[in-house]
């Protein structure tokens, strides 16, 4: 079989421009600089034991560098037989975060294909698909895991396509590989959004088999792709099977416990709560940010300009331009939409959104009701509060959809398909098989309509928005600044939406006269896609420069040093024991600066450890959350948890400053005092005394033999050796006892054993690990072989192995066809 490399070179040639699109854009890493993503920087603090032990040639599961001990399974951690771990690297091999833009590029081209859309369109809606501005936005402050996920839809559905478009073979080996890929990302709210376009695409799919006597083919394509799926969760088995054990036991989870720190009782938490999330919820004018990115007012912390109206209004007012400009610069935003922060507008580009329109008036039948279908929904979803009785509904009748927060980043299926539509509009209005008449028509109801609305704006925008910040009371009250500051800056908001609509304008008003010359055979059809590719790449570009550019690298070694390291810190490090630190220089439950340099007592997470997270806020913070630092009361919860350092600050500079009740690795408990349940368990933690008694609920006090405690002052416990995984200890008492740990309780994986005969572990102090102990010297081993990880890895070699089976199958098949 002879290869046709006049149909072969167009795809080296976008993978060409996609590899130098994607350099281009992150050049700096070129010369061996670094994006400075915060959430990268968290993540590897969070993760330092987890790195530490791997550049050691060492995968570990468990570590107790963040929040006092948990799981590595949403640290980064790798399962034997991953080999999907490896494809997905060899796909992405560009410095990073380039490679996510070429993921972005090239898995939307083999989409086009798919599609059938010719290379040339395929390209520029590659470009449009991957220079959205979220998708960039997401790589600057470090969401690489949901710009990773994203990056698969477009092969997710190539796959799909395919089976149903009766390539059967084909579809399910694509669709079981790039699920699989998908799944590798390891984003779950991401794969779950995609999830709900595929249902409505699916529901397209059966109602097109219906109205044309297609059953049949829609079920048999059904069944393929859901083994097809079946076999990519097989295939992440491992990662899948951990993450939901884990996902149990965090503040992902049902919490155990039904009271607030008041003691009162409450609901009992059994996902997100509803505020959290819709904390960040898309304000209904909001949405003008699709298409005119500065319609409210950019991001928080966009800012009034040199030239703006506020700036002349505190000129005015006697003030040097350099204190109005430092005022501007520090506390006033043009931001006034609905959410609390928003780094950057979602901005589509209006001059791909003209296309996708366009589209919409080309194009019927399944593809128009799925793409218009999941739009609309993600954009309702993404009002969260706003749109309060469908937010309601799905937290509490769609599955799943209450295990995540932040509801506006469903907008992702937004920026998914209206690429597509775009493309597909491109697509129609050059294919001569559409009637000239009707391209026409598409072309002047999209041109008048969206202009149309455009011009409105820029000339009523003023009469038709208010645009009002959350601030401007507190300014409008402020004897210096006052109602005129704020009707300047509102009026420096309206310049902004007002300046990038006549852009916009521009933008589709050139493109909409370029595609008309086209149609009018008066320029090439090369010509036209040139300039509307270029159109489209200054469009977006542009916009995604003023919030990720160069200034944003920084040197290698300033990207590895970035959480800082103090005094304190090489204090500490000097202490070659086994302990913890609380670190209070920043907020312990939103930074990982601490466990970069030692096994700390908080981190950076998304999903928290359930108990410590809930100890935390009953011991640690006020009622507004923000941290206490050390009382009275919380030392007792940090000297059980094995704190002996706490790092803080006053004038005089950093401190570390030695906790003198540190109880140290284990001890033997005077006294257990039995409660009936977890809520008086954590409430009764106000009480500790040191080693003097410890609480345990009834449950497990049973689970533990229901001892009783004979007192031997002399009693003794030591940590004779140190592994993430494997504690070792000698214990030395003339009675029968109870030996306390100061590790966090996980109720999966750990097994504990006394001179090699297994013991149960039981839950003390709400959130501590316990084992009763006879009289006498003992050696005492607490051990973590997650049962999850072993099973998972077996299904992971199995799934794998039948997948290159059924590829080698269908290599062999369509050679044999071929021949």
């Amino acid at each position: 079989m002879k290869l046709d490399f006049k149909k072969i070179w167009p795809h080296f040639i976008a993978i060409a421009i996609f590899l130098i699109a994607a350099l281009a854009y992150f050049s700096p890493v070129l010369s061996g600089k670094k994006l400075y993503q915060n959430d990268i920087v968290q993540y590897k603090g969070n993760a330092s034991q987890l790195l530490d032990y791997r550049a050691q040639g060492e995968d570990i599961y468990w570590t107790d560098s963040a929040f006092g001990g948990m799981p590595t399974y949403q640290l980064g951690a790798r399962y034997d037989y991953d080999f999907f771990d490896t494809i997905d690297r060899a796909i992405r091999f560009l410095p990073r975060p380039a490679d996510y833009l070429f993921l972005y590029l090239i898995s939307f081209y083999i989409l086009m294909l798919v599609m059938r859309i010719p290379w040339k369109i395929g390209i520029i809606g590659a470009l449009a698909f991957g220079f959205s501005t979220y998708l960039i936005i997401i790589l600057g402050v470090g969401h690489n895991a949901k710009a990773h996920a994203i990056g698969y839809f477009p092969l997710v559905l190539s796959g799909i396509l395919l089976v149903f478009q009766k390539r059967y073979l084909w579809g399910f080996l694509l669709t079981a590989l790039a699920m699989g890929l998908e799944l590798q990302a390891n984003h779950p709210q991401m794969t779950y959004y995609l999830g709900l376009s595929m249902v409505i695409l699916g529901i397209a799919y059966f109602i097109d088999a219906i109205r044309k006597g297609l059953l049949l083919h829609f079920f048999k394509s059904t069944g393929i792709l859901v083994v097809a799926v079946l076999l990519a969760f097989g295939t992440n088995s491992a990662n899948l099977m951990a993450t939901s054990e884990y996902s149990k036991e965090s503040t992902r989870g049902p919490s155990s416990i039904s009271i607030n720190t008041q003691g009162e009782s409450v609901e009992p938490q059994q996902a997100l709560p509803y505020d959290y999330i819709t904390e960040y919820s898309y304000g209904l004018s909001e949405s003008l940010n699709l298409i005119i990115p500065s319609f409210a007012g950019g991001g928080s912390g966009t800012t009034p300009d040199a030239d703006s109206r506020s700036m002349n209004y505190l000129l005015g007012q006697g003030i040097p331009a350099n204190y109005a400009q430092e005022f501007l610069n520090t506390n006033v935003s043009t931001y006034w939409g609905a959410q609390p922060i928003v780094e950057a507008p979602a901005y589509l580009g209006v001059s791909v959104v003209f296309l996708a329109v366009i589209a919409l008036f080309l194009i019927k039948g399944r593809l128009k009701w799925w793409t218009l279908g999941s739009i609309l929904l993600a954009l309702l979803l993404s009002y969260g509060d706003n749109f309060s009785f469908l937010t309601k509904f799905f937290i509490q009748y769609v599955p799943f959809y209450d295990k995540f927060r932040a509801v506006t980043s469903i907008q992702v299926i937004i920026e998914f398909l209206v690429p597509v539509l775009a493309a597909v509009g491109l697509y129609h209005i050059f294919n001569d098989k559409t009637l000239a008449v009707k391209r026409k028509k598409a072309l002047l109801f999209a041109t008048a309509g969206f202009g149309g609305f455009l011009l409105i704006l820029i000339l009523l925008g003023g009469k038709l928005f208010d645009f009002a910040g959350p601030s401007d009371g507190y300014f409008a009250q402020n004897e210096q600044l006052g109602t005129l500051f704020v009707e300047a800056l509102r009026k420096d908001r309206l310049n902004m939406m007002r300046a990038d609509a006549i852009k916009a304008l521009v933008s589709i008003l050139i493109m909409a006269a370029i595609i008309y010359t086209a149609l009018e055979k008066k320029v090439t059809e090369k010509v036209a896609l040139l300039v509307c590719a270029l159109v489209i790449l200054i469009d977006l570009v542009s916009f995604d420069l003023q919030y990720v550019n160069k200034e944003d690298y920084v040197s290698a070694r300033e990207y590895d040093n970035a959480l800082p390291y103090t005094q304190a810190d090489a204090q500490i490090q000097q202490d070659q024991g086994h302990f913890k630190v609380y670190d209070l220089l920043m907020s312990p439950l939103t930074s990982a600066r601490a466990s970069k340099f030692h096994k700390a007592l908080g981190g950076y997470h998304g999903a928290k450890p359930r108990r410590f997270y809930d100890l935390h806020r009953f011991y640690f913070e006020d009622e507004n959350t923000r941290p206490i630092g050390v009382t009275a009361q919380n030392i007792q919860l940090l000297s059980m948890l094995n704190a002996r350092y706490v790092i803080d600050q006053d004038s005089t500079g950093v401190l570390a400053q030695r906790n003198p009740l540190n109880l140290g690795p284990a001890w033997f408990v005077k006294d257990l005092k039995v409660v009936e349940n977890q809520n008086e368990e954590i409430l009764q933690l106000k009480n500790l005394d040191g080693d003097n008694h410890a609480y345990i609920t009834k449950d497990q006090y049973e689970k533990l033999g229901s001892p009783i405690i004979k007192l031997d002052s002399a009693a003794t416990v030591k940590l004779t050796s140190y592994h993430p995984e494997k504690l070792t200890y000698t214990t030395q008492s003339n009675e029968d006892g109870v030996v306390l740990f100061s590790e966090m309780y996980y109720p999966h994986g750990w097994q504990a054993t006394v001179d090699g005969k297994t013991v149960p572990i039981v839950r003390a102090n709400y959130a501590l690990r316990a084992i009763a102990v006879p009289a006498g010297k003992h050696e005492v081993t607490m051990k973590f072989e997650p049962e999850v990880v072993a099973t998972g890895t077996k299904i992971m070699l199995a799934s794998n192995a039948l997948l290159l089976l059924l590829f080698i199958g269908g290599l062999f098949y369509e050679f044999r066809k071929s021949k």
